[in-house]
């Protein structure tokens, strides 16, 4: 069966930006691991689109982290614009089931890392009002917000306001890529749901990127959802689609009715992928391997689409 794919997380806008931020790419059709032609195979399909940005990249020219955020965000609005007739940009969650009905795919606006803007929790109501839906804290570096599951370290004060002015802003906190102890002090806090955009289980396959049963467990009971990320490095040693299926039904072993598992492929952010998937395109064969694997069709429905539009409708009203 064909499933239409609701998907958390991909770093497409950093494609098209390109290494010398010239944004020369293009999402109609291109050589990256998602573009609209091959999209539009499928019967529905919700993209967030992350603006990714963090103080350690190397910045070509004059070029500033706040220019890399900038430079993403435009990428992703023309883009948009120039394929209206095939996707649009989605302000209330109730649009995108609208468009799945018109034949329409949707983008959605999230931020990973928001070095971008200074990390400043002030400016979250307006990045809402432009469209912005899904927020992490940092990327892999401690930053003013928060430590990385490399570096370790908790949420700072900073940090706990950008939680609770993300939520009041109806942006929903991404708790991938913070440590664990940050992981925790944001379940002392939390008033909304929370969600791993693109982190998988820490049980199938021991990485720091990976969270533990527990964490899954404290999102489960905030309403959240992990959703399954693709990268080979993540998913196990030398993986296939029955290695990231893996990780699905020990997911599901926790929550036996499958409402807080989702997609987030990592898409464009990501070198290795399991062996038999190479992009958009192959998430029907990821669909047909959990079928096989003995997941009910409702239930991979629910993986694919509902859960992740349930929580996007619950927290981005």
């Amino acid at each position: 069966m064909n499933f239409p794919v609701f998907d958390l997380h991909c770093d497409t806008a950093l494609a098209m930006l390109g290494k010398d931020f010239l944004a020369e790419g293009t999402l109609k059709k291109n050589q990256f691991h998602i573009d609209l032609e091959r999209a539009s195979a499928l019967p529905g399909y919700a993209q967030c689109f992350a603006c990714f940005t963090t103080p350690r990249e190397k910045f070509p020219g004059r070029f500033t982290v706040e220019d890399m955020f900038e430079r993403e965000l435009a990428v992703i609005l023309r883009e948009v614009n120039a394929n209206g007739d095939l996707i649009q940009l989605i302000y209330e969650p109730k649009e995108i089931e609208l468009n799945r009905n018109k034949g329409l795919m949707s983008a959605i606006l999230t931020i990973e890392g928001p070095a971008g803007f200074g990390y400043n929790p002030d400016l979250l109501e307006n990045l809402s009002q432009i469209g912005f839906r899904i927020s992490t804290l940092g990327w892999n570096e401690k930053n003013p917000l928060t430590g990385s599951h490399v570096t370790g370290g908790g949420l700072t004060e900073l940090g706990k306001e950008y939680v609770r002015q993300a939520q009041k802003n109806g942006i929903l906190i991404d708790v991938s890529h913070i440590s664990d102890e940050a992981f925790w002090d944001i379940m002392d806090i939390t008033e909304a749901p929370i969600i791993a955009s693109h982190s998988n289980s820490r049980k199938v396959w021991d990485h720091s990127r990976n969270i533990t049963d527990e964490m899954f467990l404290a999102i489960c009971k905030t309403g959240g959802v992990a959703g399954f990320n693709m990268c080979a490095e993540f998913v196990g040693e030398n993986p296939t689609l029955d290695t990231a299926c893996d990780h699905i039904i020990h997911f599901l072993e926790l929550d036996p009715d499958g409402k807080h598992i989702a997609l987030g492929g990592d898409l464009d952010g990501i070198s290795h992928m399991p062996e038999g998937f190479t992009g958009i395109q192959d998430y029907p064969k990821f669909a047909e391997k959990l079928l096989e694997r003995g997941v009910s069709e409702d239930t991979v429905m629910d993986i694919f689409w509902n859960n992740a539009l349930g929580v996007i409708t619950q927290c981005c009203m």
